[in-house]
């Protein structure tokens, strides 16, 4: 079964965490970067203005990405990891999942977070695949993890 890392990081500390996963899994890794950095002050949460803010207070908000031309067809799992943001993933992962066919795929979300869980996250990312695509809401990691700590979780999935 052939495997792909897929990650969106503001700050570097999801990079980290998909960085060691792949390694784990044996799995190529692509980072879902953003047309437009997000700077610090896009990222202050307590902002409603804020950059993040703004984009995460409308669910139909779809950030540019980078043009990313991957092959989905040569992967079976896809892992897409992210962090928290307003107990759901970025609505930039919206935009990566829509720009992409998963047809008959399954995709492990995996997330970073300084203390909520995924929240609601599985439902606001389904409308943005097919009915053929398995979402499985993995875990929240943490910055810690080792490659064996990722490699016994990513192994209990059985995936």
């Amino acid at each position: 079964m052939k495997k792909l890392v897929a990650y969106f990081s503001a700050s570097g500390v999801t990079q980290r965490v998909a960085t060691r996963l792949a390694e784990a899994l044996g799995a190529q890794l692509h980072e879902i970067q953003p047309q437009v950095k997000y700077t610090r002050e896009d990222l202050n949460w307590q902002n409603a203005s804020s950059r993040s803010s703004v984009e995460m207070k409308d669910p139909n908000s779809r950030p540019a990405i980078c043009d990313d031309v991957l092959d989905m067809s040569q992967y079976d799992v896809v892992y897409v990891g992210f962090p928290i943001w307003w107990y759901v993933a970025p609505t930039i992962i919206n935009t990566f999942l829509e720009k992409h066919n998963f047809s008959g795929k399954t995709i492990v979300l995996f997330a970073t977070s300084g203390g909520s869980g995924f929240g609601n996250t599985v439902s606001r990312l389904k409308p943005s695949v097919d009915a053929t695509t398995k979402i499985v809401e993995g875990k929240v990691l943490s910055p810690s993890s080792t490659v064996a700590d990722l490699k016994a979780w990513a192994d209990k999935l059985g995936l």
